[in-house]
This record gives C-alpha cells, sequence and structure tokens, in this order.
C-alpha cells in the first residue's frame, strides 16, 4: 500500500479508520468492511452486517453520520425478496445508530454479501487511537466472545435456533453505548474485536503503543456455550489462522487448553470494544459501560512496559 503523504490525514494507516481534518475542531472518519453471511436469517445478517461496519467508527470516538451500502448477490439463483430483507436489516440498524443510508453500489456475484461505507465526524483533539495505550493501563471488554464457533456450530447443525437468536442480539448490539461511555470518561486506546480475535487485535494495540500485556483467562466474558462447543472442534478457518498469526507473540503461564485458545483467538464478526484506560479511571468507565448497557464492562487485562512478546496470559 503507498504511503499517505497528506499531512490533513491523522494515525497511520494501521488504525481502525481513516481519519482527514478538515480544521482544528472538526475531522472526518472512514471505514469500509462488507461480509458474508454469519446467519441463515436475511434480515438479522442485514443488521448484523451493518452494526459490524459501523464499529470502526465508534472505536475512534467518533459519531457516524451516513453510510453507502455494499452489496453482492446471486441475481440469477436467489430470489430478490433475500436481498429485500438484507437491506430491511441494514436500513433498521443504521436507523438505531443514527446514520443516513445516502446510497450505495451492487453486482452481480454468486454468494450474497453486504455492509457499508461508513463516514463519521470527531473533534480531532478526542480522536482514540489504537495506539496510545500506556504501561499500567487497565484493559476492558465491551461484548463476549465466542460468535465464531457458534456461527460454525450452527452451520454444522450442533445447535439451533436459539442459538442463532441469542448471537444475533449480541452481534447486532451497537457499540454506540460503549463508545459514548469511553468518550465521557477519557480513555488512552481503542480498538473493536473483529476478524482477528481478541489476541490479534490486542497485539495490534500493544505493538502500535511499544507496550506488552498481560490477559486475565478466567476475566474473558464468553457465549453461555462457546467452550463446550469449541471443545467439539467447531472452529472456523479464521480462527485457526488468527492462532497461526500470533501463537508466537503470546505467552501461556498455567494454562493451554486449545477450546481456550481458540476462543481468545476466535473471528468475530462485529465484536465488542476493547479499551486502555488509565487505572485511575478503570472504575469510572466500569461503571459507565453498565449504565450505558454494554453486553459486558469486564476488565480482563492490564498495559505493561514492552517485553519481548506482546501478550502474556495468565490462568
Amino acid at each position: 500500500m503507498p504511503s499517505v503523504k497528506d499531512k490533513n490525514f491523522l494515525g497511520e494507516l494501521k488504525e481502525d479508520a481513516a481519519v482527514y481534518q478538515i480544521n482544528s475542531s472538526l475531522a472526518i472518519v472512514q471505514t469500509v468492511d462488507f461480509i458474508t453471511p454469519v446467519l441463515n436469517d436475511p434480515y438479522a445478517f442485514g443488521a448484523v452486517a451493518a452494526a459490524n461496519a459501523i464499529g470502526d467508527i465508534y472505536a475512534m470516538g467518533a459519531k457516524p453520520i451516513y453510510a453507502l451500502n455494499i452489496v453482492e448477490f446471486p441475481v440469477k439463483s436467489l430470489p430478490l425478496s433475500i436481498l429485500q430483507e438484507i437491506l430491511r436489516g441494514g436500513a433498521d440498524k443504521a436507523l438505531e445508530a443514527g446514520v443516513s443510508i445516502a446510497g450505495g453500489h451492487s453486482i452481480e456475484d454468486n454468494a450474497p454479501k453486504y455492509g457499508m461505507a461508513v463516514t463519521g465526524f470527531v473533534d480531532p483533539t478526542k480522536l482514540v487511537k489504537k495506539s496510545g495505550a500506556q504501561p499500567g493501563d487497565v484493559l476492558f471488554l465491551t461484548k463476549p466472545l465466542g460468535t465464531g464457533i457458534l456461527t460454525t456450530a450452527i452451520d454444522r447443525g450442533l445447535t439451533g435456533a436459539e442459538t442463532e437468536q441469542e448471537i444475533y442480539k449480541i452481534m447486532a448490539h451497537l457499540n454506540k453505548g460503549a463508545a459514548e461511555a469511553m468518550m465521557e470518561v477519557g480513555v488512552h486506546a481503542c480498538t473493536d474485536v473483529t476478524g482477528f480475535g481478541l489476541l490479534g487485535h490486542l497485539i495490534e494495540m500493544m505493538n502500535g503503543s511499544n507496550t506488552s500485556a498481560q490477559v486475565f483467562l478466567n476475566r474473558v466474558p464468553l457465549i453461555q456455550g462457546a467452550r463446550e462447543l469449541a471443545k467439539t472442534g467447531a472452529i472456523p478457518a479464521g480462527t485457526h489462522n488468527n492462532y497461526r498469526y500470533i501463537r508466537n507473540n503470546v505467552k501461556w503461564e498455567g494454562h493451554d487448553k486449545k477450546e481456550d485458545i481458540m476462543l481468545l483467538c476466535d473471528a468475530q464478526t462485529a465484536g465488542g470494544l476493547l479499551i486502555a484506560v488509565s487505572q485511575e479511571k478503570a472504575d469510572q468507565l466500569k461503571a459507565a459501560l453498565v449504565k450505558a448497557g454494554c453486553l459486558a464492562a469486564e476488565e480482563i487485562g492490564r498495559v505493561a512496559e514492552k517485553e519481548e512478546k506482546a501478550i502474556k496470559v495468565l490462568a
């Protein structure tokens, strides 16, 4: 990827979204994401895809304003009523986020895909980057892990409609409240946990901040049933890829069960925010996250001085 020389771009290309400063009080934040179906219900898939796309805007402390739909759909093999439901799900989730859908683009493809290019605004002095974590910071996670494993289990017929409905509620839950809570309190760094899994995104945060982290395994929130399904081998290919990516940069102390390793590497869709906040503000952030109705407000670790490995997982 070519380097960006325009001085109005803020941060590095490795941040969650592109940020372009307009003036001293306004910057534009832009991101794009689209996915293949993760749920069987078209409406639910559309809503989750929209929440997933909007998530990078929230991760940087910005307010999403408008979006453009991105659609790939097999018009010759599937009825257009399915596409209509996908778009309706996305539109309803955008409405919930206060985002206007201002157009989009579609092409014919052999499998459905849906997402959005999302634009938001932020005060550049309040921009939250993933590269700002400091030694002594407390790490919070705002959604439980396991959506990759559970959607794989659904595909394999290992679990039913009740599980699909449960994880739909988790994936479609906007990170809006979590973002507002962290902006109210003031934090050092944030990223959302999506395709690279918790450890993959945490490594990015630690490398960008020139720090290391300790993760307390027993404090990481999990979706009910995720560990049991991981034991059966319901592991998506993306999760295995994530493990291969992080394994040489993580030290496991006192615990190395495969199912727990896979859960911390599990590729998430529309996951929660991973936030680094000063120890002095940790209690304030936890209270704000709870008040905002976040699905989790768990203190899962600490940031430390730079060590040989980016992450140490403690039982």
